[in-house]
């Protein structure tokens, strides 16, 4: 496709390139069924794997009965606790977190929550193996299951490790006690989330294919290198034997971080029966075994003199985990850098219960994180009778007070002010239960948001053909987030030519590795190993050119040789130059470089996050307490945008993620079985169209020299960071009652 020339920040044409608000390139390929998502691969002589799940929460196989259903009509095998493969190390040998979980592999006979896998069905048609998964008969050896987090909370130990291999547990400064003693004002709170369950339009899905010794998995999949590690590991196999596929991939939001049971389970069957398998999980299937959003219980203890300046926080925060590994749920780390407090302490707590592993879900930590500490500070400002603004600005952290590092870069304060212009802040009557309209009460409420930003390394390969095609390579993902275009921008921007030229590959271990697409941090990650890559290319072909006596730039000076614009050319003297086109026709063969990125030394020196300002208007009906969303403006500094309109929708896509925190998501679990309760779509509520309000999307323009090369902070995850905190606000300031428990359902009101 072609973009529209625009200008990047030399003021140069970028024929598409960074800056340019592009349309998906992927698009046409959706909306006309031409891409093929990881259940949709053909796959010649496949077959259909069920999984049959336990239902209880803790326990032992006594007995499976599945002789009914190896006489089913199309039945190839039945794998269960007594005929499946061995796996070395009982299947854990994968198992390194985050990248490799605990999973339910067929190893053993014990029930550690309700829906584990516990038996898998291989027929010739799904409709066979569904029918027959339903003949099995299985019986218990029941134990007694630990299912009440709120009465577990008692048991909560304090987590061991460093959260994902960087951040202490536990972190002090100054003295809190001394601290809440100077106070004027003091806060003591606590703010709990439930279990929210990742529903992507595409549920989890693999096929799994062997050929001789080689295994290929279509795999729906946030971290395809990742992905072929584990599996390698977990099968006892050579990673040079497992190839990994992911093209693309209907919705993630963290769930598909890892690989989960079903897909060593369709690698076992696979190699069991021959023939590639495909298995499917159900939409119910969703709820359990692939990870959620944990429980949280946050207790918060603030306090603060008359002016409004921070002398203490305590932030406990307790979340779940199960009862065969330990996840935890970060959710003390935005209190630990958004505000300037000279006393502070924070703790993260676990309770094991007999529920399947939580995972990362949209904004993991800082989500829940900003529910309880931004819901506080609105408290706070209510107890000291200041604007919420007022009262967050009072306690601007010009530097990261945990590390004492400068920021990268900071546009928080450009944030507060252009949002509360937009939404007309200065408006806000400050008592609640002040503002109406009719019979519906009017609340408005805002929240900080923030979210780290992250890079890993990456790498590229960049080819340009002689046909002037160029062809851009990285085991990245295409999440429905927009990777293939701004990927492609990038390419584009750096080599000077329009992105109708660039062809982007991507979602294939067999590609350049890339880490997971996940923590916001592709864009920063493989965008600078793209432009690393393309960067290289451009020297390459200069190299090409000084060498050509048939070249206007023949003998000049490498460092006055100079690629970009679509040309070579010198930097002395541009009119001395010819065109990327022109060179090739004359070398005859395409030209390729392979290069990598790093974090740059700089996140050594500088604490980098992005930050926001999210404010939000809530109706509320004053008899029946109803609650809708009726308009949000939000505005955010995120570093260099690479795509406006891809970048606007991620963000519109977090701030409904957000409302479906605050008002709708739920997973309900029966205390006495420990099975999902509402685990299917019509009793699980997400946000719909009618929920979704008028949403104003703001990026302050912010320019960070030192974060990586193109300058990219990543905006998958803060769009869901303070949504929560921001209407839970705004239902106070409509209602006077303050709900501290998510969601905040009606009942909750009358």
């Amino acid at each position: 496709m072609k973009g529209k020339p625009d200008t990047d920040h030399a003021g140069e044409s970028t024929l598409g390139g960074i800056g340019v608000p592009l349309s998906r390139i992927d698009g046409p390929a959706k909306i006309t069924g031409g891409a093929k998502y990881s259940a949709e691969v053909p796959v010649g002589n496949v077959v259909y794997g069920v999984i049959v799940q336990s239902t209880i929460a803790h326990g032992t196989i006594a007995r499976v009965d599945a002789s009914r259903a190896e006489r089913a009509p199309g039945v190839l095998h039945v794998m269960t606790p007594a005929n499946a493969p061995r796996l070395p190390e009982g299947g854990k040998a994968g198992f390194k977190p985050p990248a490799g979980r605990v999973l339910s592999l067929l190893q053993d006979d014990s029930v550690h929550y309700n829906g584990q896998p516990i038996a898998v069905v291989i027929a010739d048609t799904l409709e066979n193996a569904t029918h027959a998964a339903s003949l099995i008969q299985v019986e218990y050896d029941r134990k007694e299951a630990t299912l009440d987090f709120e009465s577990s909370i008692a048991s909560a130990y304090t987590y061991g490790q460093k959260i994902l291999g960087r951040d202490p547990p536990v972190t002090t400064r100054g003295n809190v006690e001394a601290g809440l003693e100077e106070a004027d004002v003091r806060l003591d709170a606590v703010y709990t989330t439930p279990v929210e369950t990742h529903n992507p339009i595409e549920p989890h899905a693999t096929i799994a294919a062997w050929e001789g010794e080689h295994l290929t998995l279509y795999d729906s999949t946030q971290f395809v290198y990742g992905v072929r590690r584990f599996v390698a590991k977990t099968l006892g196999i050579g990673d040079d034997k497992v190839r990994v596929i992911a093209k693309y991939t209907g919705g993630a939001f963290g769930s598909k971080g890892a690989a989960w049971s079903h897909v060593v389970l369709s690698a076992m069957a696979a190699r069991q029966v021959n023939r590639p398998v495909k298995i499917v999980l159900t939409r119910r299937q969703m709820f359990g075994i692939v990870g959620a959003r944990p429980y949280t219980h946050q207790h918060l203890v603030i306090g603060a003199c008359r002016d409004g300046r921070l002398t203490a926080i305590r932030h406990v925060a307790t979340s779940s985990t199960s009862c065969i590994e330990e996840w935890l749920e970060p959710s003390t780390l935005q209190t630990r850098i958004l505000y300037t407090c000279p006393n502070q302490e924070t703790r993260q707590q676990l309770v094991r219960l007999n529920l399947g592993t939580p995972t990362f879900n949209r904004g993991p930590g800082e989500s829940s994180g900003t529910f309880a500490l931004e819901s506080a500070m609105d408290e706070l400002a209510n107890s000291l009778g200041m604007d919420p603004i007022a009262l967050r600005l009072a306690n601007y952290a010009d530097k990261d007070p945990e590390e004492g590092h400068p920021w990268s870069s900071k546009s928080l304060r450009e944030a507060y002010s252009v949002a509360s212009e937009r939404f007309g802040w200065a408006k806000r009557s400050r008592e609640p239960r002040s503002m109406r309209d009719g019979d519906v009460l009017v609340g408005w409420g805002m929240a900080t948001a923030t979210y780290p930003t992250k890079q890993m390394p990456a790498s590229a390969s960049v080819c340009i053909r002689p046909d002037g095609r160029v062809i851009v390579r990285a085991a990245t993902h295409e999440l429905g987030t927009g990777t293939y275009t701004a990927m492609s921008q990038v390419a584009a921007d750096t080599l000077g030519v329009g992105v109708d030229r660039i062809e982007f590959e991507l979602g294939d271990s067999e590609l350049p590795e890339n880490p997971i697409s996940a923590g916001s941090m592709t864009a920063a990650s493989t965008g600078s190993a793209v432009h690393a890559a393309a960067t290289a290319l451009g020297r390459k072909l200069a190299e090409i050119a000084i060498l050509d006596p048939a070249s206007p730039v023949h003998g000049a000076p490498p460092n006055d040789v100079r690629a970009g614009h679509g040309r070579i050319a010198l930097a002395s003297d541009a009119s001395r130059g010819e065109s990327y086109d022109a060179l090739l026709r004359r070398h005859g063969s395409e030209v390729e470089v392979t290069s990598k990125s790093t974090p740059p030394e700089a996140t050594k020196k500088f604490s980098m996050h992005s930050f926001g300002a999210v404010f939000a208007e809530v109706r509320v009906d004053a008899e029946l307490g109803q609650i809708r969303v009726s308009r949000m403006t939000s505005a955010y500094g995120v570093g260099r945008v690479l795509n406006p309109k891809t970048a606007r929708s991620q963000i519109l896509g977090g701030i409904v993620y957000g409302i479906g925190m605050a008002l709708t998501e739920h997973t309900i679990i029966d205390p006495r079985t420990g099975r999902y309760m509402n685990a299917d779509l019509g009793e699980y509520h997400l946000p719909v169209n009618a929920d979704a309000p008028d949403i104003d999307v703001i990026f302050v323009d912010e320019r960070d020299p030192h974060v990586n090369a193109i300058g990219v902070k990543g905006i998958g995850e803060i769009g869901t960071t303070g949504v929560a905190a921001a209407i839970a606000n705004a239902v106070w300031h409509a209602t006077g009652i303050r709900v501290r428990d998510l969601p905040i359902t009606l009942d909750k009101l009358l």
